[in-house]
């Protein structure tokens, strides 16, 4: 079988620099583990994962994720935020004389939003003189 030149894999990964960098790294995965998905033909680890790239058993995007993944240093976690109960709805919650009744409104879309905040501006000033 011949060898696994860049020029098999271009059309997959158009940046050469790209290719070197997700091909060193797939080999890296090799090398400490992880299965490989095309016959080895007692090639090295470099030639199986330009192989690997080249029949696209392997994704590009995928690889590249987990590349981006593996340099981080710091990996932000994405946390809902927690559930606030509103004031007054809770069952042990007492409500006094002077309170207001708080009513959710659905939510507002933005052109609602902003004919409502066009209502909140003061109105304009007209000049004494034009009063009279």
């Amino acid at each position: 079988m011949a060898r696994v030149t860049v020029e098999d894999c271009i059309d997959k990964v158009e940046n050469r620099f790209d290719l070197v960098l997700l091909a060193s790294h797939r080999a890296r995965m090799i090398s400490s583990g992880s299965q490989i998905t095309v016959d080895r033909d007692n090639d090295k680890n470099p030639v199986v994962a330009l192989r690997e790239i080249a029949d696209t058993t392997v994704s590009p995007g995928d690889l590249k994720e987990d590349l981006i993944h593996s340099l981080q240093k710091y990996v932000e976690v994405d946390e809902p935020e927690p559930e606030v109960p509103l004031i007054g709805s809770g069952a042990g919650a007492s409500v006094d004389s002077d309170d207001t009744d708080v009513i959710a409104a659905a939510p507002m879309t933005e052109e609602e939003l902003l004919k409502g905040l066009e209502g909140l501006a003061p109105p304009e000033e007209v000049p004494e003189d034009d009063a009279e």
